[in-house]
């Protein structure tokens, strides 16, 4: 039977329309390598802070960084509408997951929304900065992030169940102007890293490269991380294991929960190669969770347990005895006046001061842009606090002394890769590429 033209030409067109479809169901989906989240320092709070796009229709979500975090957190009591939103039932495997110990039986609403739906599993959260706590239902939503090769900006990639707790509107207190919650990248399964990997499938690695007043950044996954001009990072890094603190250093948290914080073991502390006398039992971890170092964004400044803060302050004015010192200003106890201070490539020149870490060859090394802080007009202080003598923690390594430094947290070996200051390097953290896309 002859077929007519017009059907022949349907028949064709059907089949170039099988043939577009089968070749585009055999693409494989792009997965990225690694992704990456810009992050920006707000001058009021010292609240290093970043946005990522959640819900249905997407929405730039502010958050505070919280290096030690356990999970996302975001107030679901202002205004959160999303038509992707799914609260985690209890008992269901993301329940099992996130090791809920809660369960919501007593939301009374007559029109159930995120953050009040009944056989709901929750876990404990907080503000980490004002150290307030409760509990929040667990549920997930729609979250979307931009890929990155390491050098540049590559595609928006969604991961569309991605759990986070719903927190209340008062936790928000204390918190940069404009944030509607935390984005924890801790030591748990349900951290911002632990998530983007497991969705990827790509190393459960990321690294956070803090900037004072310019953009910086976190990448999730492997490098290399390249900062203009071409200054790859990851090639050069020192490596010292990371510490499990069994006890929970949080303020609210389930007995037997470790702590989700990022502790290394320093051994002693040099000042310009010598030396600070201290007690160092308080470097070690006891079996009750407390001394130990960790690594903090919460933390604007290093803190440092009342009598290693002593021996540090005076061992850095010996070696620096040369200068004029000048009246304390809060909350730093030891300054200087700046005109008796010269300045190199690295900061301020004053004497280095060394976390000595596994061994002596291997050491965290602070200069002068990371030890000094101006507070004013002529005047730099030593910028290392007093935590008093009960400290939870005997060294909290903040965040001014973390900025312009790459921090690789390597989670499958246990790890922590140490760039020193890429200032020495003629870069600085505010340097990735963020204008060019894919």
């Amino acid at each position: 039977m002859a077929l007519h033209f017009p059907s022949v030409l349907l028949l064709i067109s059907c089949l170039l329309c099988f043939c577009i479809t089968l070749s585009q169901a055999q693409q494989p989906s792009f997965r990225p390598k690694a992704l990456v989240l810009p992050v920006s320092k707000d001058p009021s709070t010292l609240q290093y802070l970043a946005h990522i796009n959640q819900r249905t229709p997407q929405i730039p979500v502010k958050l505070t960084l919280d290096l030690g975090g356990r999970f996302l957190w975001i107030d679901c009591e202002q205004n959160y509408a999303s038509s992707s939103y799914t609260p985690s039932r209890c008992e269901s495997s993301q329940c099992n997951r996130a090791n809920s110990k809660i369960c919501t039986t007593e939301c009374f609403r007559s029109s159930p929304k995120p953050g009040c739906y009944n056989n709901t599993c929750g876990l404990l959260l907080e503000n980490t900065f004002t150290q307030t706590g409760t509990s929040g239902d667990l549920g997930h939503d729609l979250v979307s992030i931009q890929s990155t090769d390491g050098s540049k900006l590559g595609k928006i990639v969604k991961v569309p169940n991605f759990l986070f707790t719903c927190g209340a509107t008062f936790l928000l207190d204390g918190l940069a102007k404009g944030v509607k919650g935390m984005a924890g990248l801790g030591r748990t399964i349900l951290s911002l890293p632990s998530q983007f990997s497991a969705a990827f499938s790509f190393p459960r690695k990321f690294a956070i490269c803090l900037s004072d007043s310019g953009k910086g950044v976190v990448f999730f996954g492997d490098g290399p991380y390249v900062m203009l001009p071409n200054v790859e990072i990851s090639k050069s890094l020192i490596y010292t294991p990371l510490i499990i603190n069994k006890v929970s250093t949080a303020s609210a948290a389930f007995a037997g929960e470790p702590s989700s914080d990022y502790f290394i073991g320093v051994n002693s502390i040099k000042i310009n190669n010598k030396i600070v006398p201290l007690n160092t039992t308080l470097l070690k971890i006891n079996k009750e969770g407390f001394g130990g170092t960790k690594i903090s964004t919460v933390q604007p400044y290093t803190v440092l347990e009342t009598s290693i803060h002593k021996a540090v302050i005076a061992t850095f004015a010996k070696e620096l005895s040369g200068v004029p010192r000048v009246a304390g200003v809060g909350p730093f106890e030891l300054c200087y006046n700046s005109v008796g201070i010269g300045s190199t490539r690295v900061g301020p020149a004053v004497p280095q001061i060394d976390l000595v870490l596994q061994s002596s060859n291997v050491y965290w090394r602070i200069f002068g842009a990371n030890s000094m802080v101006q507070v004013k007009s002529g005047v730099l202080c030593l910028g290392f606090v007093d935590g008093g003598v009960n400290s939870r923690t005997a060294i909290v390594i903040g965040g001014h002394q973390v900025e312009d430094n790459l921090l690789q947290f390597d989670l499958a070996a246990s790890r922590l890769g140490l760039s020193s200051s890429l200032l020495s390097r003629q870069t600085t953290c505010a340097n990735f590429n963020f204008t060019s896309t894919a």
